[in-house]
This record gives structure tokens, C-alpha cells and sequence, in this order.
């Protein structure tokens, strides 16, 4: 990806790191430590073969992601997220730390309602 190819608002490229719940939840994943696509995909949940492959690709393409390649038979693949993937903690951090203050938030108003 090249810079001239970035939009100029510095939200909307971050979303575009983050397009979908998918890579989220890969990047929270990788988030500790190398993994394997078996177990990326147990991991994430109901996600297909095709849709991780594309994200993984897309991700990799982004500078998010690394790729190794075993050359074994049959071939093992791990990923690992680069220091601009780690550089994402940060966002996930603070969606974690808002998710939960959301879930608190709905709490308290169930309360009150009944």
C-alpha cells in the first residue's frame, strides 16, 4: 500500500486496517503470539476457510500480518503480526475497554427499568 493511496482523514485509515469484525478478532488473536491457520480458525469462531484466507491475504498485503511459510509436507503456515499489527493493541485496548464499560452501562439501566 502506498501513502498517496491512504485517505487523508487518519480515523478512516484505521478503519480501513479494521474493515471487518474478522480482522479484529485475527489481530486479537495474534495479539499473543504466532499462530497457525488451524488455529486462527478455531479461534475466531464461525468464520470460513475462504473469508480468513482473504482477510489473512489482505492483512498481509496491508503490512499487518506476516506470513511463514514450512517447507514441509504437508506444508505448515504461521502468522505473525508485525510491529505495525502490535502497533493496533492500542485500539483493541480501548474497544475492549469501551465494550465492557458499554455492557456495565446496559446493567444499570436494566436495573432501573424493572
Amino acid at each position: 500500500m502506498l501513502v498517496k493511496d491512504l485517505p487523508k482523514c487518519p480515523v478512516e485509515i484505521t478503519l480501513m486496517m479494521l474493515a471487518s469484525k474478522w480482522k479484529v478478532l485475527i489481530i486479537r488473536e495474534l495479539l499473543t503470539g504466532t499462530k497457525r491457520f488451524g488455529e486462527l480458525k478455531n479461534a475466531v469462531g464461525t468464520i470460513t476457510q475462504k473469508v480468513l484466507t482473504s482477510n489473512l491475504r489482505d492483512m498481509e498485503e496491508s503490512g499487518l500480518v506476516e506470513r511463514k511459510v514450512f517447507p514441509e509436507v504437508p506444508p505448515r503456515v504461521e502468522y505473525t503480526l508485525t510491529d505495525i499489527g502490535y502497533s493496533l493493541a492500542v485500539v483493541l485496548d480501548s474497544m475492549a475497554e469501551w465494550g465492557s464499560a458499554y455492557r456495565q452501562l446496559l446493567k444499570i439501566l436494566e436495573k432501573r427499568q424493572k
